[in-house]
């Protein structure tokens, strides 16, 4: 970590389809060895695929999902006087954004379906279901910081 100062955020361009700046954040952590446009390819399937299975609007179950995975608090390893505590901090809206899409994408890829396509909408309807292994990630990681509360007047 630079010592000097803080790096800059770059501005994220909407995406050309949408016009989100989610959905192009989400395009950006599909993508692999720099291939945008095949990312771009699966996100906008996972869309369409949504569309056609709840009879909704894509794009809303969409961002639904992301919204529902976003965890609140989480823990952070804080080490006092020799020993180790887990210390329940808010997490900030970036990195919730950043988590959520994190968690969403690393299930997507872990399902055992057809395509990566159908894989990423079967996850993100159900995770804007309140389901799924996403969902279960984030309640777990509630949970720990539940648990830890005692520690949390360790907080920096």
């Amino acid at each position: 970590m630079s010592r000097r100062k803080r790096a800059e955020k770059r501005e994220i361009l909407p995406d050309p389809k949408y016009g989100d700046i989610l959905v192009s954040k989400f395009v950006n952590c599909v993508m692999k060895q720099g291939k945008k446009s095949t990312a771009e390819g699966i996100l906008y399937d996972a869309i369409d695929i949504i569309a056609r299975r709840t009879k909704l609007n894509g794009i809303d179950v969409f961002r639904k999902a992301v919204d529902n995975a976003r965890p609140p608090v989480e823990v952070k390893s804080r080490r006092v006087g020799g020993s180790t505590y887990q210390v329940p901090v808010e997490v900030r809206t970036s990195r919730q954004q950043a988590l959520a899409i994190r968690w969403l994408l690393n299930y997507a890829r872990a399902r055992q379906e057809h395509t990566m396509a159908a894989n990423l909408a079967s996850e993100l309807i159900a995770a804007a279901n309140g389901e799924g292994s996403t969902i279960k990630k984030r309640e777990d990681t509630m949970k720990m910081a539940e648990a830890n509360r005692a520690f949390a007047h360790f907080r920096w």
